[in-house]
């Protein structure tokens, strides 16, 4: 899968620029605050019709103007596809062959990327809502029925917390509906936890491979998900019903009077080990790192072994974050493979000796320029 055009209008800084990509490595070089970061944006947010830097709309119009709006062009193995979306006082449109998507569940998974940023070391270190959200991403762009089913989720969750609150604060008290509530949580708990398991465990085949390889065979990486039951392998949704229905029962009186659901996917989390031990509170800064790049790395391999294409990468700025060593193993890995974006304000010398013909642009308060 690659983007082959991108076009942005009033997005950012950029008043309109249209752009073309070679299928390897493309380079957006540029001093700071010149809007390098806004491409990778533009391009993260054509994916997944949101930003990854502001949950605010507004924010991605340039001032002084009504509207917004990104346009691609997507190749991967079944063609070429336009997708587009835009952002005006009537909200937000995607698009996807010009034709309007009523849900963007059914627009995201159109164009898989993959984000590298130095605060995705927050991925290891971070806290636990770092972590969900990197499995909320990552796997509703490989799997649509987990992207309804989250999205499912949330809103059942978000009507139990109201009943919650107002039963807390003396409101209606119909432990009837307040059942009603919780079953219908469950169900959709029960299967959102059971795929985030098979999610992890094939990540953590493939990040640990990466891992080793970095580390010279010396480490291992295992990844451990903590939900509110213990889950086993091979287990059914039956039985994760089951067990949650205990916790939920038992949490009833404490939610009632705290008002709010105190178990369930929303508060899951996933455990970082190396050679045993958690890399977030016992590893050094190396091992972190080590770790976060063998994750991304491993997320690649995944998303194409999950739908066939190798996804697009952007790294924002995160070269000079990484050794020569992880440098290396970086750049080896998405040679040749992914089609990658690089920001940085200058090419490090592992990048420049490692990457082949890469395309690079040169970016100055929102114009951009090919180098030739």
């Amino acid at each position: 899968m690659e983007l082959s055009e991108l076009s942005l209008s009033h997005f950012r800084n950029y008043d309109q620029t249209d752009l073309h990509f070679q299928s390897g490595i493309n380079v957006f070089l540029g001093e700071n605050a010149q809007g390098k970061t806004n491409l990778l944006e533009s391009i993260y947010a054509l994916a997944l019709a949101r930003s990854h830097r502001t949950k605010t709309d507004k924010d991605l119009i340039q001032w002084g103007q009504k509207e917004a709006k990104i346009a691609g062009r997507i190749k991967n193995r079944f063609g070429q596809t336009p997708l587009s979306l835009s952002w005006s006082a009537k909200g937000k449109q995607a698009r996807v062959n010009h034709l309007d998507q009523s849900r963007l569940s059914t627009y995201i998974g159109q164009l898989n990327v993959i984000l590298f940023a130095p605060e995705d070391l927050d991925l290891v270190k971070g806290a636990p809502t770092v972590r969900r959200r990197f499995i909320d991403i990552e796997f509703g762009q490989m799997n649509k029925l987990y992207l309804q089913q989250s999205s499912q989720y949330k809103k059942i969750l978000k009507d139990r917390n109201a009943y919650l609150k107002a039963w807390a604060q003396g409101g209606q008290r119909d432990q009837i509906f307040l059942d009603v509530l919780t079953e219908q949580l469950i169900d959709v708990a029960s299967q959102i936890i059971l795929a985030r398991q098979k999610f992890l465990t094939k990540l953590e085949a493939q990040a640990n491979q990466i891992h080793q390889e970095v580390a010279s065979q010396k480490e291992v990486l295992t990844l451990h998900y903590q939900t509110a039951i213990p889950v086993e392998e091979n287990m059914q949704k039956d039985q994760v019903q089951e067990a949650l229905s205990l916790v939920f029962e038992k949490n009833a009186d404490r939610e009632k009077r705290q008002g709010t659901t105190l178990a369930g996917p929303h508060r899951d989390d996933f455990i970082i080990d190396v050679n045993q031990a958690n890399v977030a509170v016992f590893g050094s800064q190396g091992q972190q790192r080590t770790a976060a790049l063998a994750l991304k790395l491993g997320e690649i391999e995944l998303m194409h072994q999950e739908t066939g294409e190798y996804p697009v990468l952007l790294l924002d700025d995160v070269l000079s974050e990484l050794d020569a060593n992880r440098q290396t193993h970086l750049l080896m890995a998405i040679q040749d493979k992914v089609q990658t974006f690089i920001t940085a304000p200058s090419l490090t010398e592992v990048a420049r000796q490692l990457i082949k013909e890469p395309k690079i642009f040169i970016v100055k308060a929102g114009h951009v320029q090919v180098e030739e």
